[in-house]
C-alpha cells in the first residue's frame, strides 16, 4: 500500500510537554519547544555537574527542570512527551503517558515538525556501519557543492540544524533505533538499512523481532529510494513489508557483480546500475575501492550504501569518489597504531557488537583478539565459531568477558585465553603486554571488543585511547 508523504507543522504555543532526559538531544528538544512557547518541563534522574548546567540555562529561559533519584517516577500533567533515546520504550514514564493516551515522541519526530520543508533528509539506519556511512554521504553531497550536514546519532543532534539559521540543502541523518520507535510521521527522500544483527537486546528486553520493527520505520513513507543489503535478506525483507510513497524504489547494494537497480563491485571499481538510463544492459563507475579507506569489505559496503542514497539525489558520479577521497577515516575504525616487531597494532574500539567485531576480524588474516566490555544481551557463539580459525589468541577484559569466554571454551578450546580483572589503564596494560607476548611476524594485535565500553570507560573512544597508549610504550 503507498501512503502520501506529509509535512506536518505542529504549534506549540501553551503546551504543556514534558521531556524525559537532558542528554543532548534532550536538551535541544527542550531548547526549541521554549522558542516555540511550550511550557516545558524536563525530567532527568543524573543530578550530574553537566545536566545542573543544563538546567540552570533552561530555567533561565523559563523551563521547570527536575534533576536526581525519583525525577522520572511521575509524569507531570502533560500534553505531549518527548523521549531520550537512551531512555528504553519499557521505562515506567512512558508506560504512564501510553495509560493516558499522552502522545510520545522523539527528538527527530519533533525536529521532523519544526523542519524547513524545502529541506530534505536522507537516512542512514543499521546495526553497525552508521556513522562511518553517514560520513561518507555528508561527504559526497558536499563534493557535489550541496550544503549540507551530518546530523542525528552521528553526534549533533538534529534539533540544532532545524534551528540553525543557515539553509541545508539537504541533511545526512543517522538514525538509531531507539530515536527511530518513537518516530511516527518522518518522511525521508531516500534511507538505507545497512544490516540488522542482534544488538541493544537490554533495550528491547530480548524482543529481536521488536529491534528489527524499528530499524525497518526508516523505510516507512519514503519518498524516492529504499536502498537495502542484498547480504541480509533481513533488510529486503523491510523493504517489501514499508509502506512507501508511490513510485519509490527498491535499490540494493553488493560487494559482487550488481544486477540492475543494484550498486556493486566489478574488477576494483564501484558501480552504479540503478540510478542510470541503460541500467538493465549497463553500469556507470563510480569510484575505485581504492578510494575507500580503509578499503575493508564492510567499509566499502558502506560506500555503495552512502553512494546509492547521494545518487538517489541526483549526485554525479565523479562527485562520489571525490567525497570518498575527501574523507579522512574515523578514529577508533580499524585505525593502525603502529607496527611493532612486524606486529600490526589496529584499533577498532568503535565494534561494539558482535557483527562489528566480525566485520573487523574478517580483515585480518591471523589475530590476537582483545575483546570484552558490556555484551548488551547478546551471544558470541556464532561469532567465535566463524573467526576461530583466525585467533592466536583472545585477551579479555570488562563485566561480560565470560560471555565471550564460554563461546571460546565451546568453539576455540585450543586458543589460549588470557582475562584480566584490572580496571581501566591498567587492565590494557595487561592484555596488550600479553598480546605481544604471543603474537608473532605478521599478526595483527586488534581490540575490536564487540561490547559497549561504559563499564570500565567514559565511551568507546576512551577505550582505544587506553589501547593506543600502551602500544605505542610496545615500540
Amino acid at each position: 500500500m503507498s501512503v502520501a508523504a506529509d509535512s506536518p507543522q505542529a504549534g506549540f504555543a501553551g503546551r504543556r510537554v514534558v521531556v524525559a532526559g537532558l542528554g543532548a538531544s534532550g536538551y535541544a528538544a527542550a531548547d526549541a519547544l521554549l522558542e516555540q512557547g511550550a511550557a516545558v518541563v524536563a525530567l532527568d534522574d543524573a543530578d550530574s555537574v553537566g545536566n545542573q548546567e543544563k538546567a540552570k540555562i533552561l530555567e533561565t529561559l523559563g523551563a521547570e527542570v527536575r534533576l536526581g533519584a525519583g525525577a522520572s517516577a511521575a509524569l507531570p500533567p502533560a500534553d505531549l512527551v518527548i523521549a531520550s533515546p537512551g531512555w528504553p520504550m519499557w521505562h515506567p514514564l512512558f508506560q504512564q503517558a501510553q495509560q493516558r493516551g499522552t502522545p510520545i515522541w522523539g527528538e527527530v519526530e519533533l525536529a521532523w515538525r519544526l523542519r524547513d520543508p524545502s529541506t530534505p533528509w536522507l537516512g542512514v539506519t543499521g546495526t553497525n556501519g552508521k556513522t562511518t556511512t553517514t560520513s561518507m554521504l555528508a561527504a559526497m553531497l558536499a563534493a557535489a557543492g550541496l550544503r549540507t550536514a551530518a546530523v542525528g546519532n552521528i553526534g549533533r543532534p538534529i534539533m540544532e540544524a532545524v534551528l540553525d539559521e543557515f539553509h541545508y540543502d539537504v541533511l545526512a541523518v543517522e538514525l538509531s533505533s531507539f530515536q527511530l520507535h518513537w518516530a511516527h510521521s518522518v518522511s525521508l527522500h531516500s534511507a538505507v538499512v545497512l544490516n540488522v544483527e542482534p544488538d541493544h537486546m537490554e533495550w528491547y528486553a530480548g524482543d529481536m523481532g521488536e529491534y528489527t520493527l524499528d530499524k525497518g520505520r526508516i523505510y516507512q513513507r519514503v519518498q524516492q529510494a529504499c536502498v537495502y543489503n542484498v547480504a541480509d535478506p533481513t533488510t529486503e525483507r523491510l523493504v517489501v513489508d514499508a509502506d512507501v510513497v508511490e513510485g519509490a524504489r527498491a535499490i540494493g547494494f553488493t560487494l559482487g557483480v550488481p544486477a540492475p537497480s543494484m550498486l556493486g563491485v566489478v574488477d576494483g571499481l564501484l558501480v552504479d546500475r540503478a540510478f542510470i538510463p541503460q541500467r538493465r544492459d549497463s553500469a556507470v563507475e563510480i569510484a575505485k575501492v581504492s578510494d575507500v579507506r580503509p578499503a575493508a569489505p564492510h567499509n566499502v559496503a558502506n560506500a555503495l550504501a552512502a553512494a546509492a542514497l547521494a545518487r538517489s539525489f541526483g549526485v554525479h558520479p565523479k562527485h562520489i569518489a571525490e567525497g570518498l577521497r575527501s574523507l579522512e577515516p574515523g578514529d577508533h575504525r580499524i585505525q593502525l597504531v603502529a607496527e611493532v616487531n612486524s606486529v600490526r597494532y589496529v584499533d577498532d574500539s568503535k565494534a561494539t557488537n558482535p557483527h562489528a567485531a566480525a566485520a573487523s576480524l574478517a580483515a585480518f588474516d591471523s589475530v590476537v583478539w582483545i575483546a570484552g566490555g558490556q555484551a548488551k544481551g547478546v551471544s558470541f557463539d556464532d561469532l567465535v565459531a566463524q573467526v576461530a580459525p583466525k585467533l592466536r589468541g583472545v585477551a579479555l577484559l570488562g563485566v561480560d568477558q565470560d560471555v565471550i569466554a564460554r563461546a571460546l571454551a565451546q568453539h576455540a578450546p585450543d586458543v589460549p585465553v588470557f582475562a584480566t580483572r584490572s580496571g581501566e589503564n591498567e587492565a590494557m596494560r595487561e592484555l596488550v603486554g600479553w598480546a605481544a607476548s604471543i603474537a608473532a611476524p605478521g599478526d595483527v594485535v586488534l581490540l575490536a571488543p564487540g561490547c559497549a565500553s561504559r563499564d570500565m570507560y567514559v565511551d568507546y573512544a576512551a577505550r582505544g585511547d587506553s589501547f593506543a597508549a600502551e602500544v605505542r610504550k610496545l615500540g
